[in-house]
């Protein structure tokens, strides 16, 4: 493993750990040996999907998650002003939120991260955002793509109000939508009207640019 490796490793087991002060460190040292960015945003992410995936198993309690969250946060403001955007064919503009009813927002916080890092211009709406804010937003920020996080099951009908507002606002054809989070799947997206589902933060930046592709045909 080479010396960059290892630092990526340590910035890994930092946030997993939800050693603030260490991935702080950690990321400061990567950008001083000239490691890019988008590489340590990624480590980032891998890592906050593994305390996700510890949160499943219920080796991790709500506690450990805010923890590795507050760690993953940190970093990130210190990486997000030297990120580079990705040489892509499509980019564009995402409004992206967890859904009214929904306060924990560990996934949507990994996924604003993985867009940015991926070169779409985000604005992160935060926790429990009422469904006509997601518009109003992608109409102010000329957003392409609204991105809903669902990780609650009694809010998934509040969906309908999302897409009943683009409808409304004869915004439907023109402003797509990508939903994600546990308690939504492909069956949701047929059900409500909605372009495209999510597994993960990683297949969220695949199907952004793929709606934005299809919106430029």
């Amino acid at each position: 493993m080479s010396e960059s490796e290892k630092l990526l490793q340590k910035l890994f087991e930092a946030v997993v750990a939800g050693n603030v002060p260490e991935a702080r460190k950690i990321v400061v040292r990567t950008l001083a040996v000239g490691l890019p960015a988008n590489l340590a945003t990624q480590k980032l992410t891998e890592a906050m999907l593994k305390v996700d995936k510890l949160y499943e198993q219920k080796e991790y309690f709500l506690v450990d998650v805010a923890a590795a969250a507050s760690a993953m946060r940190e970093a990130f403001k210190i990486l997000e002003p030297h990120l580079e955007a990705e040489p892509a064919k499509v980019r564009g503009k995402v409004v992206i939120g967890a859904l009214k009813g929904n306060v924990q927002g560990l996934g949507k916080d990994i996924v604003a991260a993985t867009l940015k890092s991926a070169g779409f211009d985000v604005t992160d709406l935060g926790v429990n955002v009422e469904p006509e804010k997601f518009v109003d937003a992608a109409v102010q920020e000329k957003a392409q793509v609204i991105a809903v996080s669902v990780t609650i099951d009694e809010t998934v009908p509040f969906l309908k109000d999302i897409i009943n507002n683009l409808q409304r606002r004869g915004l439907f054809d023109n402003i797509k939508t990508v939903i994600g989070g546990r308690a939504v799947s492909e069956q949701t997206c047929e059900e409500y009207g909605i372009d495209a589902y999510a597994k993960d933060a990683w297949d969220c930046v695949k199907k952004v640019r793929n709606l934005l592709s299809q919106k430029m045909e």
